[in-house]
């Protein structure tokens, strides 16, 4: 087993919110929440390139189900994520559920895996398949949330949008205590980078 840098890059709000009410097909991130978080990494992508960079440059990803897709329940097997054909991975990703189902292999290199065993079986998958390359816990907020309260999550990059939302789905929520290090702090015309270490 690898001993692979785990980071996670997460979308907040100024009060803490990685998403919005209403999470579905049509507004992965609730309601109306998609012009506001990620609106760094589209319309200012170029100022905020080497962030970018960075979240998709890991050997191996893991995601709660709630990432991959907006269904509950049995699997809806039409489904492949938010993505479209090519995922912007390009590596394994390994999807936290509670029902089995076969990997998705997509275009670009990205196959989805589908864990049931839990969180510590994820990251060992995702060890495993990055080699000596990083691990990025990749969302959403209660995925992250269950790896830093585990205490397995080495680097935590925020990027803060500078708005509040006032409710949806809050990142550090029932993490405890967590000491940090800070690495890096840059700031661009929509969002603040934040960098710490956590071990």
């Amino acid at each position: 087993m690898t001993n692979s840098l785990v980071t996670s890059d997460m979308m907040m709000s100024v009060d803490g919110y990685a998403a919005g009410l209403n999470q579905r097909a049509d507004d992965p991130f609730g309601d109306g929440v998609h012009k506001i978080l990620p609106r760094w990494m589209f319309e200012a992508a170029d100022e905020n390139a080497e962030e970018i960079k960075n979240i998709c440059v890991a050997g191996a990803y893991v995601m709660g189900r709630n990432m991959f897709g907006p269904d509950r329940g049995d699997w809806d097997l039409d489904w492949t994520g938010w993505w479209g054909p090519e995922p912007p991975y390009h590596a394994p990703v390994f999807v936290l559920g509670h029902r089995e189902r076969e990997s998705v292999e997509m275009e670009g290199g990205t196959t989805f895996h589908f864990v049931t065993g839990g969180i510590i079986d994820a990251l060992d998958q995702a060890r495993a398949a990055a080699s000596d390359r990083t691990v990025s816990i990749a969302g959403g907020a209660a995925t992250v949330n269950q790896y830093l309260a585990a205490g397995l999550i080495d680097e935590l990059r925020l990027h803060v949008a500078p708005v509040f939302l006032g409710r949806g789905e809050r990142l550090l929520a029932g993490a405890g205590r967590v000491d940090l290090r800070q690495v890096s702090a840059r700031q661009t015309s929509v969002v603040t980078h934040l960098t710490y270490a956590l071990k």
